[in-house]
């Protein structure tokens, strides 16, 4: 499997993460086919890259309380 380049990744802080600097996640929705989500505190560690439908998914799961 070919590496996906991340360095266009724009990055955001989930609405979710709390306030006080722990536990957050932050993922990049601007890429075209994928979304990585990485720990905040730890930027320059590894990425879990889900396929788009994955991630909507799981957005939509969330947002209607099915998880």
């Amino acid at each position: 499997m070919q590496p996906i380049d991340l360095t266009a990744a724009a990055w955001r802080k989930s609405s979710y993460s709390n306030t006080d600097g722990g536990e957050c996640v932050e993922f990049a929705d601007n890429l075209p086919a994928v979304t990585p989500v990485r720990d905040s505190k730890n930027p320059g560690g590894p990425a879990l890259v889900l396929p788009r439908t994955t991630w909507t998914t799981f957005i939509t799961a969330l947002k209607t309380d099915r998880i």
